[in-house]
């Protein structure tokens, strides 16, 4: 029997990512802030019960087998999710406080890393990969 291959195949990660870009563009375009509560959902969903709905359905539409694609890493896209869902609540709260300004910064942080990494470039990885290299050298220090 075949192992079973861990990972989320890149085109459901860059649907997902799409997902929050077009939400906030529309949020941007419209005024209507209350959009940003799928891609917020959808994010809390695969953060708290590893059930994201947007990668769910988007899934039926593959061609090949999920093995078939490249995948990336299921650690390193809840860390990307995490940054992405506490971007998008502190966004969602700006707008209805009304603090404009916080809600812009806070949406465009996060368009900004979703927008880069459908280009290719993962910001969040790269944190990630950062405080990985950095909590290691810690603790390697400590044990000498």
């Amino acid at each position: 029997m075949a192992k079973e291959s861990k990972g989320i195949p890149r085109p459901l990660v860059r649907v997902n990512q799409s997902v929050i870009v077009l939400s906030l563009l529309l949020t941007w375009f419209t005024g209507l802030y209350w959009i940003l509560a799928v891609p917020l959902a959808a994010g809390l969903l695969g953060l708290i019960f590893r059930y994201n709905p947007v990668i769910k359905w988007s899934a039926r539409f593959l061609k090949k087998d999920r093995s078939a694609y490249i995948l990336e890493d299921e650690e390193q896209q809840q860390f990307n999710q995490t940054i992405a869902v506490a971007c998008l609540a502190a966004g969602l709260i700006s707008y209805i406080a009304g603090w404009l300004t916080a809600a812009y910064i806070f949406t465009a942080i996060v368009a900004l890393a979703a927008f880069v990494a459908i280009l290719g470039f993962c910001i969040g990885c790269f944190i990630h990969y950062q405080w990985k290299m950095y909590t290691y050298r810690r603790k390697q220090s400590s044990t000498r």
